[in-house]
């Protein structure tokens, strides 16, 4: 029933490729250093990823002036005049909200509340980035906090059944911003780029602003288990309340729509961190982080590596794949140069914060390590002299490449 090399003596295997629906073959974008192996990307018949594509676009038929009216016309619809807040921006304090916080208000002369979902455990520059936001930048901020425990069992729960610790993290990023708009009246909701088809994924809604929270969350921000399903593992309907959205009815009622920042405004993730390093007193880590070359994002939580990690075992995408994918699409690297730094970082253990998330989780090392095991697919992974080797990769030094 399973491959040989997946016989873990308690933990049940998961069948990444079933669950996500990941091609056999795996391969390389001709452009980038993505695969085929990212959930819902798709590649055309010259080899070329969706995000890829979508950033020639981008590049070449986007007429961003025209782009910007859009936006005018848009916060003019939405812009209040008795001093109360015009729009929600989902914030972390990282440097692409801000830049979109601190521009709304100071260029476009909105009142933008930024809303932020707590990290599980911030660490020390992310907190600081977070408080130089609103000190500096001069931005309204409301902290999300969902109760300790709770969040703890959620982290763990996904981190074994969806390999995905920041499972819960997605949920409150997601809801707490509509709670909020809910709660003050406030029908415009900001998020930055659509994530969808900036890095690879579904493109149903690449040439719109919008995405439509009736159905696009459960499928792509929820893995198709939203909150309320958590009961059936132990979590209580009152203990779930922070992360539940509210309901449809009342959302339509508001006339709430959530818009993308990066449909009107060109992304580029490198502008941004500059933008807000003069404007928002954002700050680097002065070192790299782990899994790859930057120094500038997802700098807020001390479990971000697991996150980035998990998707190296699930997919064989590590945090630098993704980095430098991106930055090749910007030109601001070559692919030849993306490869060299995939060689080099991707798929680095975040060692940094480890004994700190099996704390976190109260988890075993033995616990930790099955788990990762038992979310490699054999489509991707080989055991070679008792050590797990990548299949594949883009730098043909896979053990069957």
């Amino acid at each position: 029933m399973y491959n040989k090399d997946f016989n873990l003596k308690q933990m049940e295997y998961k069948n990444t490729k079933e669950r996500y629906n990941l091609p056999t073959e795996v391969k390389f974008c001709k452009k980038c250093t993505m695969s085929n192996q990212r959930p819902r990307i798709s590649f055309d018949e010259e080899g070329v990823c969706s995000a890829c594509r979508y950033a020639e676009y981008k590049k070449t038929k986007v007429d961003w002036k025209q782009r910007e009216q859009e936006l005018r016309t848009l916060l003019d619809r939405f812009r209040r005049n008795d001093g109360s807040y015009d729009l929600i921006v989902p914030c972390s304090g990282g440097k692409d909200a801000s830049y979109i916080a601190h521009e709304l208000k100071h260029k476009y002369g909105m009142n933008p509340l930024t809303v932020t979902w707590a990290a599980h455990l911030y660490t020390d520059i992310g907190w600081q980035n977070l408080h130089n936001m609103t000190r500096i930048g001069n931005l309204a901020n409301i902290l999300g906090t969902p109760p300790g425990k709770t969040h703890r069992k959620i982290t763990k729960l996904f981190f074994d059944i969806l390999g995905e610790p920041f499972q819960g993290f997605v949920y409150g990023q997601t809801n707490f911003p509509m709670q909020i708009a809910l709660r003050y009246q406030i029908p415009l909701v900001m998020y930055g780029e659509n994530g969808e088809v900036e890095y690879g994924g579904d493109m149903k809604n690449a040439f719109i602003p919008t995405r439509d929270y009736r159905t696009d969350h459960k499928k792509h921000y929820f893995s198709n288990m939203p909150p309320e399903e958590l009961t059936s593992h132990g979590i209580s309907e009152t203990d779930l309340v922070p992360y539940m959205a509210p309901s449809n009815e009342d959302l339509e009622k508001l006339g709430l729509e959530l818009h993308f920042y990066g449909y009107y405004k060109k992304w580029t993730p490198q502008e941004n961190y500059y933008y807000c390093v003069e404007n928002t007193g954002f700050q680097a880590n002065p070192v790299r982080s782990e899994g790859t070359y930057s120094k500038y994002a997802s700098l807020d939580d001390r479990i971000d590596g697991f996150h980035y990690y998990l998707s190296y075992i699930k997919f064989g995408i590590g945090r630098c794949t993704s980095d430098t994918a991106h930055e090749i699409r910007d030109e601001h690297i070559t692919r030849e140069e993306g490869m060299s730094l995939v060689k080099k970082f991707d798929g680095e253990f975040p060692g940094k914060y480890f004994e700190t998330f099996l704390s976190y989780c109260d988890i075993t090392e033995e616990y930790f390590r099955e788990v990762i095991d038992s979310w490699r697919s054999p489509h991707l992974w080989k055991k070679v002299d008792g050590t797990w080797k990548l299949r594949h990769n883009i730098n043909k030094t896979g053990v069957d490449d």
